[in-house]
C-alpha cells in the first residue's frame, strides 16, 4: 500500500488536484508572489471542485473527506504555490472545518453552504499584536449586553485572509476568539464568535506588506471596535474556545506539515533536474560528491517526511483531540526539513537558485513561516516533551 494514497479515492483526488494545480495555480504563482497579490477568484473557484469544504459533511455542501484527503490537497497546492495554499488552509481548515465540527446546527445550515461554495471567504482570528502562542494572554474581550448581543473590542494580528483584496475589504466571516470573563475557579474564560462582514465595528486595520514569504496570501490586522455580534453568533457556550481550538489545531498542524512536504518535493525535483542539466568541468554536476550529498540527504528527508505525515494523517480522526503528540511531531520535523531541502536546492542551483525565476528561492522564503505559524517550533518541543512525560509508553508502541 502507498501510505500517501491509501485508497483509489485518495489517488484520484491527488491526480485531480495535481492536474488542476498545474493548469491554474502554477501559471499565476510567480506574479502573485512578486506583487504580493492574493488570487481571490482562483480560491473561490475551488468551490466548484468541492475542495473548499473538503472535510465538511456533504449535507452542508462539503465533500466529507478525511484527514488524508486534506493532507493530499495541501501537499499538491504547496508544490506549486505555498502562499496560495496558505490562504486555502485558512479558509478550509481554520474556518470551514472549525465550523463544521464545533458550530451549532443553525450556524452550519446558514453559513457552511456559503463557505463551501466560495461565495464567502473565511478566516480565523486568534493572534494579537502582543499575544500569539500564549492563548490565555489574549486581550480581545466580548461582553454580553442586556439584549443578548455581544460587544467585541480588540485587535487581531497576522490574520491570513483577514482582508481579501488591496482595498481593505474584510473577510466575509471570521472565527474570533475573545475573553468573556473568568470561571468559578478564576481561570480566563475564552469564547468563540462568528463575526461577519457588515457587522458594526468590524474592519481591517491594515494589510501587512513586505513579508519574507507567503506573499500570495493576504495577511491583515483586524479591528473590533465595539463590534456588535448577535447572540446566535457565539459558538457553543461561553468558555468553550479551548475545546474548539485543541481538536482543530491537530488538523491545522498536520496540513501545515503537508505544505512543507509540497515545498520539499518541488525543491527536490528542481535541484535534481538542474544537477542533470548543468555541467561543470565537462561533467554533470550531479557527479560531484558535494552535489550528491545535497540531493541524497534531501531525498532521505523528503521520504521520512512523507512517511511520518501520511502515517499521522491515516490515524487522525477529524474533530477529535488526543493526537497532539504526532500532529506536533510532524510539524516540528517537516517544517524544518522543508526549509533545509529548499536551502539545499538553492545551493545546488547556485545563482539560478537565488533568483525568483527558478522557484526555489520563493519556496525557501515561504518555508520559514511554517516554523512559526500554527504553533512555533518551541511550542511543539514543549508539547512533545510534556506528552511523553504523561505517556512514556508511546516511545515503545
Amino acid at each position: 500500500m502507498d501510505i500517501a494514497n491509501p485508497s483509489e479515492e485518495h489517488l484520484m483526488l491527488r491526480e485531480m488536484v495535481r492536474d488542476w494545480t498545474n493548469e491554474y495555480v502554477e501559471p499565476q504563482a510567480f506574479e502573485h508572489d512578486k506583487h504580493e497579490r492574493f488570487n481571490l477568484e482562483l480560491l473561490r473557484s475551488m468551490g466548484e471542485l468541492g475542495l473548499l469544504g473538503i472535510s465538511a459533511p456533504e449535507k452542508y455542501g462539503g465533500a466529507g473527506l478525511d484527514a488524508t484527503a486534506c493532507t493530499i490537497v495541501h501537499e499538491e497546492l504547496s508544490a506549486s504555490d505555498p502562499g496560495f495554499a496558505l490562504a486555502y488552509l485558512a479558509h478550509s481548515m481554520l474556518f470551514v472545518n472549525n465550523l463544521a465540527y464545533n458550530g451549532t446546527e443553525a450556524q452550519k445550515v446558514r453559513i457552511l453552504p456559503k463557505v463551501c461554495s466560495g461565495e464567502w471567504i473565511g478566516a480565523m482570528a486568534m493572534s494579537e499584536p502582543d499575544a500569539g502562542t500564549d492563548v490565555l494572554g489574549l486581550s480581545t474581550t466580548a461582553v454580553q449586553q442586556d439584549d443578548g448581543t455581544w460587544v467585541i473590542n480588540g485587535r487581531k494580528m497576522w490574520i491570513t485572509n483577514g482582508c481579501i483584496d488591496d482595498k481593505g475589504t474584510p473577510a466575509d466571516v471570521v472565527w474570533v476568539y475573545a475573553k468573556t470573563g473568568t470561571d468559578e475557579r478564576g481561570r480566563v474564560q475564552m469564547s468563540t464568535f462568528l463575526v461577519e462582514a457588515g457587522m458594526p465595528g468590524y474592519s481591517v486595520g491594515q494589510k501587512i506588506f513586505d513579508k519574507t514569504g507567503m506573499r500570495a496570501s493576504n495577511t491583515a490586522e483586524l479591528v473590533f471596535d465595539n463590534c456588535i455580534v448577535p447572540a446566535d453568533n457565539i459558538v457553543g457556550s461561553p468558555g468553550e474556545s479551548l475545546i474548539h481550538m485543541m481538536g482543530n489545531l491537530e488538523l491545522e498542524r498536520l496540513t501545515l506539515a503537508a505544505m512543507a512536504l509540497g515545498i520539499a518535493r518541488r525543491s527536490l525535483d528542481e535541484m535534481n533536474k538542474y544537477a542533470t542539466e548543468r555541467t561543470a568541468f565537462k561533467s554533470q554536476i550531479r557527479d560531484f560528491g558535494q552535489m550528491q550529498r545535497y540531493i541524497g540527504e534531501s531525498w532521505a528527508k523528503y521520504r521520512a517526511m512523507r512517511a511520518y505525515i501520511y502515517d499521522t494523517a491515516n490515524n487522525l480522526t477529524i474533530g477529535t483531540a488526543g493526537q497532539r503528540l504526532d500532529s506536533d511531531g510532524v510539524k516540528l520535523f517537516a517544517t524544518t526539513a522543508a526549509k533545509e531541502i529548499a536551502d539545499a536546492a538553492m545551493q545546488v542551483m547556485g545563482g539560478y537558485g537565488y533568483v525568483a525565476e527558478y522557484h526555489v528561492e520563493r519556496l525557501w522564503r515561504d518555508s520559514k513561516l511554517l516554523e512559526i505559524g500554527g504553533g512555533t517550533l518551541e511550542s511543539h518541543q514543549k508539547n512533545i516533551t510534556r506528552d511523553l512525560f504523561k505517556d512514556s509508553e508511546a516511545i515503545n508502541r
